[in-house]
């Protein structure tokens, strides 16, 4: 063992007598480890939160949205002609409004969308999300049957209705009337009940068929065509090049750019969570300072001999540095240990929930990122060691003569 080393470690396990300083050191270790795992379980949260947004929306929403600068007359073709562009998996007609769900005296305003349901399946996962009934069921009116409307399960529990109830559909498409514009009441069959995983979309969107949709909405055509990437980082380089090899057919839009803020907020959030919480550690490394002062003040003498013996200030200065760096090594080890094994305690058995309608996600996730734990913990280091390089250099400057005059 190198000769600083151990006198680092002999001085962080003081005697009885000296006792306080092993005592202040615990203290300083624990308030290192006490800081890395708070930073570490407030990473993982935001990231555990941005990460289940992106991949609830993304399985409620398409990566791309396309839109016909001169209409879409066969989407079809269009479907066919985007599909072949790079990257494209999947490729569904859409067609949105709004419209009021009635049951009894239970009304409620949805965004209703009109599918393909045999083509929805290939850019969401509402084939994937049905909990009764199936995509495959939403199909147009027959002679003994009403058209069919899928709904989500909080819309669901709202209406009070399951699989097969009627429910009455109004749509700003009326009929006209000397009285001017009336509002029409359709008749439609609840279909199925999906389970998106967003608020958002299992409280207010219903989906009909695109035949059914372009009668109600009183549109000849769907609005856009929604496009699947093989990787969704990737959406807004597809995007551009639809907009720069579709001559001038096509305009679009990403997911990305359309959800822009809402990461953005939570990105900002993570950064100013990181440094509140990041102000712990510096706590730590001023427990550091003080414990290393505390212990220069008393081996005064100690120093004093071992510079008599020859040994250099350069010596005497890696001793106190060895010594905060253990104390740093130390709590961050800890730290991280504790901060993985709480994560994974509140991610696994999801402990913390929160309010589904103002968050979106009912639970909230701890994801750990390696890129993020390996920040946390070299910055950690970093600091500690930084800490210990004023007490250092005192103890370095220190002069054996003044030191021993009155011993």
């Amino acid at each position: 063992m190198p000769f600083e080393l151990f006198v680092a470690i002999r001085y962080l396990l003081a005697k009885r007598k000296q006792a306080f300083i092993s005592l202040i050191s615990l203290i300083s270790t624990l308030g290192v480890a006490v800081g890395v795992m708070a930073l570490i379980v407030a990473l993982a949260l935001m990231t555990g939160v941005q990460g289940e947004l992106r991949d609830r929306i993304l399985g409620s929403m398409a990566h791309v949205y396309v839109w016909h600068t001169g209409g879409i007359t066969d989407y079809h073709k269009d479907v066919e002609r985007l599909r072949q562009f790079e990257g494209v998996v999947g490729a569904a007609p859409a067609i949105d409004d709004q419209a009021v769900v009635i049951k009894g005296e239970t009304k409620a305003f949805i965004n209703l969308k009109g599918v393909d349901p045999s083509l929805e399946g290939q850019v969401t996962d509402l084939a994937t999300a049905m909990q009764q009934g199936k995509l495959s069921d939403l199909r147009d009116a027959t002679d003994d049957q009403l058209p069919g409307m899928l709904i989500g399960k909080d819309l669901a529990s709202k209406l009070r209705v399951t699989v097969g109830d009627t429910v009455s559909l109004m749509t700003p498409e009326g009929t006209l009337t000397p009285g001017g514009m009336l509002p029409r009441l359709r008749p439609v069959r609840v279909a199925g009940v999906y389970s998106l995983g967003l608020y958002e979309f299992d409280a207010t969107y219903g989906f009909v068929s695109l035949d059914f949709a372009q009668r109600v909405m009183g549109k000849d055509a769907p609005d856009r065509i929604q496009l699947k990437v093989a990787d969704m980082k990737l959406a807004p380089d597809v995007a551009h090049a639809i907009l720069q090899e579709g001559r001038g057919d096509y305009i679009t839009d990403d997911w990305t750019n359309m959800n822009k803020q809402l990461f953005s907020a939570l990105s900002t959030e993570k950064l100013g969570m990181s440094i509140a919480v990041g102000l712990i550690v510096m706590v730590g490394a001023l427990n550091i300072v003080a414990s290393l002062i505390l212990l220069v003040m008393e081996k005064t003498r100690d120093i004093a001999i071992l510079k008599t013996m020859g040994t250099s200030a350069g010596v005497v200065m890696r001793i106190f540095m060895l010594q905060g760096l253990i104390i740093g090594v130390v709590g961050t080890a800890v730290g991280a240990i504790g901060g993985i094994a709480l994560c994974w305690v509140l991610d696994t058995y999801k402990l913390i929930h929160i309010p589904q309608d103002v968050y979106q996600v009912s639970y909230i996730p701890f994801v750990i990122l390696p890129r993020d734990f390996t920040v946390v913990v070299i910055a950690s280091i970093t600091i500690a060691f930084v800490a210990t390089i004023y007490p250092s250099r005192q103890a370095a400057r220190l002069d054996p003569i003044q030191a021993l005059r009155f011993e």
